[in-house]
């Protein structure tokens, strides 16, 4: 106990703690943002984010209830107003991804006795980790993980062929919702690691550089996890000795991968 209560005093092993933690769940997930063509989607969660914050200051609960609350509704809202093919759904996202941010920051704005670290909040502060928020990091990643695996082939053949999914039985619109819902809750916890404007990237990123390399689903998802913690362990190094800001150079560390691999890969086949 002495040496694991050394290691949550020091914030650098917090840190990489938590960032293992977002990457562990960040590599399954992205790699159905990948499969399903979701990154606008991702983004506009992100962004709401930001809603989550002020509402969070509003009603007097942790930030990352507000934030899951209002991703939630979002994400509910988004598969109702899908049905009504009123509006193109990329025009849809669009309007309710920039609004949700706009609204945020004019709210935050009308609240002049609460200090809010914007900067932080859109672009992660990795190196303020508390200990509470590795419980809501590993906490969340438990749920998530436990519901991918108990969800897991219903999931993989509405990704495939979503009529014949149906057809075989498989409640697709329950686990479109689901699947949003975990998104909200990754986004939530990952808040704080990159911001709410680099989530996505750590989401899409080493999904991306693993699909080049695997050959079946289980595999992109085991190496999407490893390229999101080489991710994280490079950024945070990264960040330590060049004082480079941290949830950005994760993002970073994760572009330079994507490079390489597609690169190596390029020349490979040539």
């Amino acid at each position: 106990m002495p040496i694991i209560n050394a290691v949550l005093d020091d914030f650098f092993w917090r840190a990489l703690i938590g960032g293992l933690g977002v990457a562990l769940v960040a590599g399954p997930l992205g790699c159905f943002v990948v499969w399903r063509r979701m990154a606008y989607f991702g983004d506009t969660l992100a962004h709401s984010a930001l809603l989550g914050i002020a509402l969070s200051f509003l009603i007097s609960v942790p930030l990352n209830v507000g934030v899951i609350i209002t991703c939630v509704v979002l994400a509910m809202a988004l598969v109702l107003l899908s049905r009504t093919r009123a509006l193109a759904t990329d025009t849809m996202l669009g309007i309710l991804s920039h609004s949700a941010l706009a609204i945020g920051l004019v709210t935050l704005s009308f609240m002049p006795d609460v200090r809010v670290d914007l900067t932080g909040l859109l672009f992660g502060d990795l190196l303020a980790m508390s200990r509470e928020d590795l419980l809501w990091i590993y906490g969340g990643a438990t749920v998530i993980l436990l519901l991918l695996a108990v969800l897991w082939r219903g999931l993989i053949m509405s990704t495939i062929h979503e009529e014949l999914a149906r057809v075989e039985g498989v409640p697709v619109e329950r686990l479109r919702l689901v699947l949003m819902l975990m998104f909200s809750l990754v986004i939530a916890v990952a808040m704080k690691i990159v911001g709410v404007l680099l989530i996505t990237a750590l989401l899409i990123i080493p999904a991306a550089t693993a699909r080049r390399l695997a050959h079946n689903p289980e595999i992109m998802v085991a190496m999407a996890v490893i390229f999101g913690c080489i991710a994280v362990t490079g950024g945070l190094s990264l960040s330590w000795y060049l004082d480079t800001p941290a949830g950005p150079s994760i993002v970073v560390t994760a572009f330079a991968a994507f490079l390489l691999v597609y690169s190596a890969a390029g020349r490979a086949r040539a």
